[in-house]
């Protein structure tokens, strides 16, 4: 029994339905209603119908309710966002959570529209199965306080033989949510370097720490069988066309090559990616086990891929002069950078060399006379994509492009893999290049299978909300480089406006934070952030899924000529979970990320306790401030109750702390000077006091 046909029955109805009334509708007889039971628990776990008090069925629609994912805050309230990026997120006050912990999907009733505040009536799937946490004792009952900041709760554990104490790091699994009960599986030893803190964090977020066997048997053949010269048919042949990659030092999974010639009339552009669609078919166990996993995590001492080594870092790799198989945006755009002609084609490339950011960077900056000598045969190739990448740039900061040139840190390791160092790794010409292109290829595929009507996973992107625009606006005023409410078809010029100012980074990071998490959909509402009417994944299908969605659906249409309505209907069942599901990996592997750094950033300051450092505020609460250093890429928190020189209050008007008697003012960007005094390895807390 189709859900679809079971779904829109219940939706054409404009009642709640009763089992029976369902049943008797289709004509069931005893024996099928089994079968109906069984649909109607699966629309209800995909959040597609409820069921009332009276037991009736109805959609969610009707019933005026949200699905979503619940983000938690660690004062207990929290947000639904939507999986429809048209529907704008929901405040769920801490009384009205329901227990819902942080990535839960729920469904919400929105309770009042004008501030958009609801409740969660109903937690639809679990993040959080397993937990990872310190032991406290009260009483005799012994209870897990999470590593995670975003939960809240505090879970009771269950008796069990594994013996615990105060003070122990534990595994937990999750067997009752209401009350919060759970069973330790297992006890970590105390790390004593920053990869075993890692590995800790690994189990923390439920990483898969190998792959099945099923899945690495099929990647071995598929390594063993290598590439034949049969595979070449029916591609186009571009071996002799000029290619190379341009990636970081430490890249190892090469998805992207380029290509360019200037014409008459402009520019030629090959953006060549890695045909990861070719070697993993749909539903087969690279497959299944790629979409489980949603994209690749890069910590700073490993890779956890979404494919095995054999395909990532081999077959399909876009090794140096190496014949690998390809998937093709052909992209013809005139001297104003306009794209006039697009073609999409499977080829065979051959790279001429594997270059890094900073290789191009010390040709087109540094004009480094060795580096120009090394790569004489490709320097005029990069000098022609230097002058698109420029072109391409300045149109779309036209359109209202959000052109951010944020710093992220860099983690320097030594021979043990201990950090030695967390600078800003710094982006160059190089890597604006490499973006410029990619964003460019990502529209014309989007842009394609939009035209044709093809169902596509979008990357979306929406507006940002009112009350964070307000916020935001409070803030930039109080620093006085604003007079005016900010509204954001303004974003892209007040960042020009800062530009090379003092405030430039403070600036560009309080917009980002406002602005909502692009994500997968779908539906296509645009990219807020690009200023792009319609946009897509395409360009790494080896570490992201989605990608590798969009170039199956593309190269499907490419070899038939059109989406018979059939395949057309099994792509809009199956693309919005895909979408919802692959949305969730990423969040979680930000966060990973996120925590990966903090961690090292810990081990890296515990030895510096009582040193003075000079930095800067970046974050003003009633609670203190968040403080970034100016010799290490490192962020840490200054209490007020370790601002001893004065009595601190907090002023919400103007969003800074000013002290009673001196009237000393601190708010984002200004400088100081603190000494590290406390850091807590379990905590991944830096604590500052001020000098």
């Amino acid at each position: 029994m189709k859900g679809e046909s079971i779904l829109e029955f219940i939706k054409k109805s404009g009642k709640p339905l009763s089992f029976k009334e369902i049943s008797d509708a289709f004509g069931l007889k005893a024996s099928e209603r089994k079968k109906l039971k069984y649909t109607l628990k699966e629309l209800l776990v995909q959040g597609k119908i409820l069921r009332n008090r009276k037991g009736l069925y109805l959609p969610i629609k009707e019933a005026k309710l949200v699905t979503g994912f619940f983000e938690s805050h660690r004062n207990g309230f929290g947000f639904v966002i939507p999986d429809s990026p048209k529907e704008r997120d929901i405040f769920i006050p801490p009384h009205a959570t329901m227990g819902a912990m942080h990535a839960d999907r729920v469904i919400a009733r929105l309770e009042q529209s004008r501030k958009r505040e609801g409740r969660i009536i109903r937690i639809i799937e679990r993040a959080v199965k397993k937990i990872v946490g310190k032991i406290e004792k009260s009483g005799q009952i012994f209870y897990i306080q999470p590593r995670k900041k975003n939960i809240s709760q505090q879970i009771v554990v269950a008796p069990g033989d594994i013996k615990i104490k105060p003070g122990d790091i534990v595994l937990a699994e999750i067997t009752t949510y209401q009350p919060m009960v759970a069973k330790i599986v297992k006890v970590f030893e105390k790390p004593k370097t920053p990869r075993e803190d890692l590995e800790i964090l690994i189990y923390e977020y439920e990483l898969p720490k190998k792959f099945p066997k099923d899945v690495v048997n099929a990647s071995e053949k598929l390594f063993l069988k290598g590439i034949s010269k049969t595979e070449f048919k029916n591609r186009v042949d571009l071996r002799e066309l000029p290619t190379v990659t341009i990636d970081g030092e430490n890249a190892k999974d090469f998805d992207d090559a380029v290509s360019i010639k200037k014409t008459r009339n402009g520019f030629i552009l090959w953006v060549h990616i890695a045909d990861v669609s070719h070697y993993v078919k749909w539903d087969s166990p690279l497959d299944i086990e790629a979409r489980k996993r949603g994209t690749s995590v890069y910590l700073p001492d490993r890779v956890i891929p979404m494919l095995p080594h054999e395909l990532s870092e081999n077959l399909c790799s876009l090794l140096p002069k190496t014949p690998r198989l390809t998937f093709t945006v052909e992209m013809h755009f005139n001297k104003l950078g306009e794209r006039k002609q697009s073609l999409f084609y499977p080829s065979i490339i051959q790279t001429m060399e594997r270059m890094t950011y900073t290789s191009v960077k010390k040709i087109l900056i540094d004009r480094d006379s060795e580096e120009i000598k090394k790569y004489k045969a490709l320097v005029p190739h990069f000098e022609k994509m230097a002058e698109l990448c420029e072109i391409l740039k300045s149109k779309r900061k036209k359109r209202g492009s959000l052109d951010f040139d944020l710093p992220e840190p860099e983690v320097l390791l030594d021979i043990k893999g201990d950090p030695m160092g967390i600078i800003k790794a710094e982006r160059n010409l190089a890597h604006f290049i490499i973006e410029e292109f990619m964003i460019a290829a990502n529209e014309a595929v989007a842009e394609f299978l939009y035209s044709k009507d093809v169902p596509c996973l979008y990357r979306v992107h929406e507006e940002p909300e009112t009350n964070k625009i307000q916020y935001l606006t409070k803030i930039i005023k109080n620093l006085g480089i604003l007079k005016e409410d900010l509204k954001p078809s303004e974003f892209h010029e007040f960042i020009e406006v800062v530009k090379e100012t003092p405030y430039e980074e403070i600036v560009n990071y309080l917009i980002l934070r406002s602005l909502k998490q692009a994500r997968y959909s779908p539906e296509n509402v645009g990219h807020f952030g690009l200023a792009s009417e319609c946009y897509t994944h395409f360009t790494s299908p080896i570490r992201r899924y989605p990608d590798l969605v969009v170039h199956r659906i593309l190269k499907e249409f490419l070899k038939k000529g059109k989406i018979s309505k059939e395949r057309k209907k099994e792509l809009e069942k199956i693309l919005p979970d895909i979408a919802i599901y692959s949305s969730r990996m990423e969040r979680r592997a930000d966060d990973v990320e996120r925590d990966a750094i903090e961690i090292m950033r810990a081990w890296f300051m515990k030895d510096k306790i009582g040193e003075e450092f000079e930095g800067r505020v970046t974050m003003v609460t009633p609670e203190g401030l968040r403080v970034r250093l100016e010799d290490y890429y490192i962020e840490g928190f200054l209490p007020v109750s370790y601002m001893t020189d004065d009595f601190y209050q907090f002023d919400d008007k103007r969003y800074c702390l000013t002290g009673f008697k001196r009237k000393r003012k601190f708010t984002i960007g200004t400088p100081l000077k603190v000494i590290l005094s406390k850091v807590s390895i379990e905590e991944r807390e830096i604590i500052f006091e001020l000098l």
